[in-house]
């Protein structure tokens, strides 16, 4: 009889993020396919059906990108909070690194892309190198394994989070049209509502969470982008020091999986329906394609290096315990998949339908080139 599989080994690769990786990749290739196939009509139709009621009542599409993506973004939030008071950002020291490496991540590629798309109608687009998508960087150097120190994961968990943090300012600040002030002033006494239940120890997460759908609601309407709210959510709920588990934590251990393992996964599928065509490969070479691409592969392996090599000389910070420069340097090219982020970004910068594929073909482009290149360097450095 054939072995079986081993429970163990199974379950191990479940917990590792492998996993979450793996079923992105399926999500994208399936997006694919049914992008180039004779299902592309059905499924955009699909996609465009309305459901809900009254003033809510959006496509569905709508709702993976509003409202998905705001329980993405809440547990980015909760991830944050976590690190700012337990982990690895809780003192000057330990924070400098990864944040002053994700303002270099952010800055250069932003840089570059403005370089070359300034005076174009797609200069809009400076934000969408900046982003680093914290579920295929952290899958891939969970596939290096013992290959990295330790470290350099914990740090790139980091830089990712700060990284996702300044692009949640980026979209507030400036992808946002006209902002209804009525709304942002409910959205605001809800918020204040929620501090003051943290201020007085309520630990119920029911009496957070049903606030933080009217939360979500008020910023929806108020021209801000809706995820904003997870974010802000996720900063009212309690947390401690020690090793109770909070109302926080089980949130977080609550949300993990339902995020990495389907709405990460149906945001792929429904965010990367590229259509190919042949212009697409000229558009790798447009300002635009070039602008994303040298943005995410190039500027964030020096923008990560560079402030990073900063800040050391500086005495700012110290290099992660066990790495050298070269798995900086490859941890910085990991930094340059920009997928989710990216292509979330993208659909907020343009509302052309051919500046949106070409964009969303440069980001997968640029993803693909930046981890498997990061990947082969960091484990050429094993020996």
């Amino acid at each position: 009889m054939p072995k079986l599989i081993n429970l163990e080994v199974f379950q191990r690769f479940f917990k590792s993020g492998q996993v979450g990786g793996f079923l992105l990749l399926i999500c994208v290739a399936i997006s694919l396919l049914i992008a180039n196939t004779a299902s592309k009509e059905s499924f955009e139709a699909f996609l465009e059906t309305k459901l809900g009621f009254g003033s809510v009542n959006y496509t569905v599409l709508a709702w993976i990108n509003d409202a998905f993506m705001a329980i993405f973004f809440l547990l980015v939030g909760l991830e944050i909070k976590r690190e700012l008071v337990e982990g690895e950002l809780s003192s000057v020291k330990s924070a400098a690194l990864p944040v002053i490496a994700a303002l270099g991540g952010m800055l250069i590629p932003a840089l570059i892309y403005t370089l070359f798309n300034k005076g174009t109608d797609t200069a809009g687009g400076w934000g969408i190198p900046m982003a680093t998508d914290i579920a295929f960087a952290l899958a891939i150097i969970a596939m290096l394994g013992k290959s990295v120190p330790t470290s350099l994961k914990i740090f790139l968990a980091a830089l990712a989070i700060v990284d996702d943090l300044g692009a949640i300012l980026v979209i507030a600040i400036f992808y946002t049209n006209q902002i209804h002030f009525e709304y942002l002033a409910m959205a605001g006494g809800i918020l204040v509502l929620l501090s003051l239940m943290n201020y007085f120890g309520v630990k119920n997460l029911i009496f957070y969470l049903i606030p933080g759908i009217f939360l979500w609601y008020f910023i929806h309407h108020s021209g801000i982008h809706a995820t904003i709210a997870g974010v802000l959510l996720a900063f009212t709920i309690p947390t401690n020091e020690t090793d109770v588990l909070s109302p926080l934590e089980k949130l977080e251990h609550a949300l993990t999986v339902p995020v990495n393992y389907l709405i990460m996964p149906i945001f792929a599928l429904a965010n990367t329906n590229i259509t190919f065509q042949k212009e697409m490969i000229s558009g790798l070479i447009s300002p635009l394609g070039l602008g994303i691409i040298v943005g995410l592969f190039v500027g964030k392996t020096i923008g990560v290096t560079s402030f990073s090599w900063l800040a050391v000389k500086l005495k700012w910070a110290d290099l992660p315990t066990g790495a050298g420069w070269k798995h900086v340097i490859g941890l910085g090219m990991l930094a340059g998949i920009g997928f989710t982020m990216s292509i979330f970004i993208a659909l907020l910068s343009f509302s052309d339908v051919l500046h949106v594929s070409e964009a969303k073909f440069a980001i997968l482009t640029a993803s693909v080139l930046s981890g498997v290149v990061g990947f082969v360097f960091l484990k050429s450095l094993r020996n």
